[in-house]
């Protein structure tokens, strides 16, 4: 296998914030299963590979797009999982995020959607981009007490605890998480 010296750059939606900063507003997804468990993806800095953490699915907003139909285009792409956008709750969390992507200090501000899904099948991952595939490392569905106790980096910070909350359903309260930061190492 060869890999690329190149580092992919940011895409179109990527815009620079007034600190400069490049921004983009994106849709994420707390998808549960038929068992309670919750589906995340790994991934890594493209430059640090071994510096992982585990994140709710989801992305960028489109142009044109509506949030909750970003969030399940981007499971479709993901973990070639399909629901409706009238499938999904809330947003029940807000975030901004601020994160190394391609080897840049990036910020998203998020709106973060609830889903159940039954019986979902073999996750699917050929719908990533190049990039994603850059990035991206595998899916997986995560019971919470096994996450729990798992020495991971999981983002949004301490999800176990906020999807823990939603697992019997979404009371209607829309939470701001507020600045969720990577540290600088």
């Amino acid at each position: 296998m060869t890999f690329s010296s190149e580092v992919p750059q940011l895409g179109p939606d990527w815009v620079p914030g007034p600190d400069g900063i490049p921004f983009r507003r994106g849709a994420r997804v707390i998808l549960f299963d038929e068992n309670d468990r919750v589906l995340l993806a790994r991934g890594h800095d493209a430059h640090q590979p071994d510096r992982t953490w585990w994140y709710l699915v989801g992305g960028g907003i489109d142009p044109g797009e509506t949030a909750a139909n970003a969030a399940v285009r981007e499971l479709y792409e993901e973990a070639g999982l399909q629901l409706a956008a009238s499938e999904l709750v809330g947003p029940v969390f807000e975030r901004s995020a601020t994160f190394h992507f391609l080897r840049q200090i990036v910020r998203q501000d998020e709106v973060i959607f609830l889903a159940r899904i039954n019986a979902p099948g073999v996750l699917d991952t050929s719908g990533w981009t190049e990039i994603e595939r850059n990035f991206m490392d595998e899916l997986r569905w995560w019971p919470l007490d096994e996450l729990r106790d798992a020495d991971l980096v999981v983002y949004p910070t301490e999800l176990v605890n906020l999807v823990s909350g939603l697992v019997g359903g979404w009371d209607g309260v829309l939470r701001q998480l507020g600045d969720d930061s990577q540290p600088d190492d």
